[in-house]
């Protein structure tokens, strides 16, 4: 068993996983402010629960688990509305046409909270569907019809061209 990640690892896993965790909390919610918070209070949960991470290496899976689950209870909380994306995303990730970028976060935004969840980790951070299962603590078999249900809400929203890379029925 190895031992538990230091103070100072933290502050390594802080500057390598900000940007990957606020591009993820973006396109999760749509809203730069939003996102700040959301990676803020993950990092703050993940740094008390830093005696539970069991190595390094694991933590920045634990770090965006604690994301996506404060994300989640974000969206079940009374009264929270989905705020208007912006035009500009912060992290121009892996689009081939940026003129795009707007239509596929718009409709992004159209989709359930699930879902929504479940295309960015699959399609923007690349995560397996076991990996995206285990984040969202779901079975893998509802990542595969949510991310079905998702793909075909954006075919009806986007058409075929715009969908991100490798979107396809898993």
């Amino acid at each position: 068993m190895s031992r538990p990640p230091t103070d100072d690892e933290f502050s390594e896993l802080v500057h390598a996983c900000w940007a990957g965790l606020y591009r993820t909390a973006y396109l999760m919610l749509g809203d730069a402010a939003e996102a700040e918070d959301l990676v803020q209070t993950a990092l703050a949960k993940t740094y008390a629960n830093w005696r539970r991470v069991r190595s390094i290496e694991a933590a920045p899976g634990y770090a965006r688990t604690t994301l996506v689950n404060t994300a989640s209870s974000w969206f079940r909380k009374k009264g929270w509305r989905n705020e208007q994306p912006t035009l500009v995303l912060p992290d121009a990730g892996h689009e081939t046409d940026p003129s795009t970028r707007p239509t596929v976060l718009d409709a992004l935004a159209q989709l359930p909270p699930r879902q929504r969840a479940v295309i960015v980790l699959r399609y923007y951070e690349d995560l397996s569907i076991a990996q995206v299962a285990t984040a969202l603590g779901v079975t893998e078999g509802t990542v595969k019809s949510q991310t079905s249900a998702a793909i075909e809400r954006l075919r009806t929203l986007l058409g075929e061209a715009v969908l991100p890379i490798g979107a396809t029925h898993d």
